[in-house]
């Protein structure tokens, strides 16, 4: 017997859900589109909203939506995700092969950094930094520790941008070479030089710092200017800093 059209899109999603990525929001599942993610499934409680937002701010993808988006009662919707996004869109991405994101990640010569979260604990402040190096276009973000940086909620805070740019969890011993500048308030101020492109730019957690093992694989300490009295700025704003001082150098 053939299944009801408004329920198969509700079984791809319970048959996909446990490996795949959620795209919680229009935006993340527009970015993950552009960036030519593999969406099988995506739902939204509103077809002619969604399609209507698309016309307005994502016209590239708008066909693709088109095809794509199946609509599904808002109760179902709510069914499918933690926290309904005002948007009342999701989708399911296929995750990106681990072995292809360590190739990207350890390909030279590199024309852009790759950004080191170490032993990270925010989730969101994680997403921030993913979208932000995809937003500069640097190579790719590897976390260290426990913090799984294809977290739904890490995802969210991305924008969908996971798929733009290489974001993998690995050992310090696994880093990606190139020499490592770690921000330090005890390092040389970061103004007075140059970050090369092949840069290893590594951020410490938001509580403790560097771990030990990260800094014996340090070359260069720097340091962000920072007004005296000041302890200390957010992971993503020292992110954005570090990455706009290598984007103007």
């Amino acid at each position: 017997m053939t299944e009801p059209r408004d329920r198969e899109p509700l079984s791809a999603w319970h048959r996909l859900a446990d490996t795949a990525v959620l795209l919680d929001g229009f935006h993340a599942l527009k970015h993950a589109l552009r960036f030519h993610a593999e969406v099988p499934v995506a739902v939204t409680t509103d077809r002619t909203a969604a399609l209507a937002l698309a016309d307005e701010l994502a016209p590239d993808v708008r066909e693709t939506l088109d095809v794509l988006l199946a609509e599904v009662p808002e109760a179902a919707y709510r069914a499918l995700v933690a926290r309904p996004h005002p948007t009342g869109v999701a989708a399911l991405a296929v995750r990106p092969s681990r072995d292809a994101n360590l190739r990207a990640l350890a390909r030279m010569p590199r024309t852009a950094p790759v950004v080191v979260l170490d032993q990270p604990r925010n989730l969101g402040n994680a997403g921030a930094v993913i979208r932000l190096a995809a937003g500069f276009g640097a190579t790719g973000v590897v976390t260290t520790g426990t913090l799984d940086p294809w977290h739904p909620t890490v995802v969210r805070g991305g924008a969908g941008l996971h798929f733009a740019t290489a974001v993998e969890r690995v050992a310090v011993a696994e880093l990606p070479s190139g020499p490592v500048f770690a921000l330090d308030p005890e390092g040389a101020d970061i103004r007075e030089l140059k970050l090369p492109d092949d840069a290893v730019l590594a951020f410490g957690s938001e509580r403790s710092g560097l771990s030990g093992e990260l800094r014996g694989r340090v070359d260069h300490l720097v340091s962000l200017p920072m007004r005296a009295q000041v302890s200390s700025y957010n992971l993503a704003t020292s992110v954005a800093m570090a990455l706009f001082h290598w984007s103007a150098s």
